[in-house]
């Protein structure tokens, strides 16, 4: 391969050969009609002159392109000074400079054997086709577009590119066949970067913009918003939660998406789909106001509690503790499962963090209404011991309502241990010291409920009153005080 050769992938290379097969680019290009054509002049370009260094023109032409334009092409005209628009022609892209040559003729340098180089843009025109690319011929001279250098995308049919002018770069030169094998698609992938480096740079967070789904992914979507990719986390496609980002959108769906976040060093876009939806929060406390018994869906369990939808984005949290009043659980799903519906009690709402507090037990009839009543101060009752503590032992009076027995009330004897004196599922006779009704806390005694004579069993068949306890004995140290009878008959 000549110096002038590009490098390209062999992948390239192969398409080549199997287009051409036994024949050589020569032989398959005089099998068409040789017409000489004179190119009938490219698209001008207008540029802003950045620099001028001796007899070189420095153009930016949008994006990240620059350009070098002869200034001995303005021989008959002022030379432009910095900042004016000129136009231009495209002729070839350096390689070694990083630099588009331009031309001030008005169309595409006329191709010569001459003047040919890799990098080179040539305009031309599609002769034929065969199964591997489209046969061209540049001002005379024949070339050859592999079918994956036609366009950005694949192409499935060549016939609707024939008789058509199509500008193209030169990534082979074949001397010994006076043949050259040039890519449109690196036309095409240039301007395309040009013009999403000039889409990047007009982007504002906030704005709000049209753009295309192009790939979908586990995390989200990335949508194509004219020229450049921005990226649709899962987490903002929807006001509710998503699992599969297919659920929402689909490949080749058009979408108007907000601009969330441009990250300019790193270049990533962050996009938004449920920004530009209606806010399901909005007027969340008048829709379900507090004490309100509301219905809804489980849609998922945690080890604090469980989260109910009230509608499409807007979930509450049922902590366990909120779960049932008949016993303590462990989990949530010894209670709910996931897809249940069931009636539940507002108790508490945040607008500004979002959040819901539920509960699922104060829907039905609360047991603690009437606590007060029921277990009066100085009442005695009978409980079971439900769990223990190191402070103490929490007694069950009924289904949902406990007690404490403070380990200072459970003997007269000193406990250095709960354990040592009470079971858990053990059956306990308690006094009831103190009754809090609004606050959900009784404390109990067992050691002050054994000291109280019990007149029930008296009461129930006849007045009789209780008979006198006897006269305690004579001591060595002479005769005892007369007992006073106890006031009230209770402690």
């Amino acid at each position: 391969m000549s110096s002038d050769a590009y490098d390209f992938e062999d992948t390239l290379r192969q398409e080549i050969d199997d287009a051409l097969g036994d024949m050589s680019l020569m032989d398959m290009m005089d099998a068409e009609e040789a017409t000489q054509r004179t190119a009938e002049g490219a698209g001008l370009r207008r540029g802003r002159v950045l620099a001028i260094q001796g007899d070189d023109i420095f153009v930016d032409l949008g994006g990240k392109d620059q350009g070098l334009l002869p200034a001995t092409q303005f021989e008959d005209e002022p030379l432009p000074n910095v900042g004016d628009l000129v136009e231009f022609t495209v002729v070839r892209f350096d390689e070694k400079d990083g630099l588009l040559q331009l031309s001030r003729k008005g169309a595409v340098m006329a191709a010569t054997w001459d003047s040919l180089q890799v990098g080179q843009v040539l305009e031309g025109r599609v002769k034929g086709h065969n199964k591997g690319g489209l046969e061209m011929d540049f001002n005379g001279i024949k070339g050859f577009i592999p079918i994956s250098q036609v366009d950005r995308l694949r192409v499935e049919e060549l016939a609707p590119y024939v008789n058509r002018k199509l500008a193209c770069e030169v990534i082979e030169i074949r001397r010994a066949e006076r043949s050259i094998v040039v890519s449109r698609r690196a036309v095409l992938d240039r301007e395309a970067a040009a013009e999403a480096e000039k889409r990047f740079a007009s982007l504002v967070e906030g704005d709000v913009i049209r753009g295309t789904v192009k790939t979908i992914m586990p995390y989200g979507a990335f949508v194509d918003i004219g020229g450049t990719d921005g990226l649709l986390h899962v987490a903002d496609m929807s006001h509710r939660r998503v699992e599969n980002p297919r659920d929402i959108v689909t490949e080749g769906q058009q979408l108007e998406v907000k601009v969330l976040k441009v990250d300019h060093e790193q270049k990533r876009i962050s996009l938004g789909l449920k920004q530009v939806m209606p806010d399901p929060w909005a007027g969340a406390d008048t829709k379900w106001p507090v004490n309100e018994v509301v219905t809804g869906r489980i849609t998922r369990l945690a080890e604090f509690g469980a989260f109910l939808e009230l509608t499409p984005g807007v979930e509450g949290l049922i902590p366990i503790s909120e779960m049932t009043f008949e016993k303590r659980i462990k989990s949530p799903s010894e209670i709910v499962k996931e897809g249940d519906v069931v009636k539940v009690r507002v108790m508490s709402m945040d607008l500004a963090k979002k959040r819901i507090s539920l509960s699922l037990k104060r829907v039905g009839d609360d047991p603690w209404m009437g606590a007060s009543v029921r277990w009066a101060e100085g009442t005695i009752t009978t409980g079971m011991v439900s769990r223990l503590a190191d402070f103490g032992a929490f007694v069950e009076l009924t289904p949902g309502v406990e007690g404490l027995v403070h380990v200072s009330e459970i003997s007269t004897e000193r406990v250095r241990s709960v354990s040592d004196a009470l079971q858990v599922g053990q059956t306990v006779k308690v006094k009831v010291l103190q009754a809090d009704e609004a606050a959900r806390r009784i404390s109990l005694s067992i050691k002050q409920s054994a000291e109280v004579v019990d007149f029930s069993a008296y009461m129930s068949t006849s007045d009789h009153a209780p008979e006198p306890a006897p006269a305690p004995a004579e001591g060595a140290k002479g005769k005892q005080k007369k007992q006073k009878p106890r006031k009230g008959g209770l402690d």
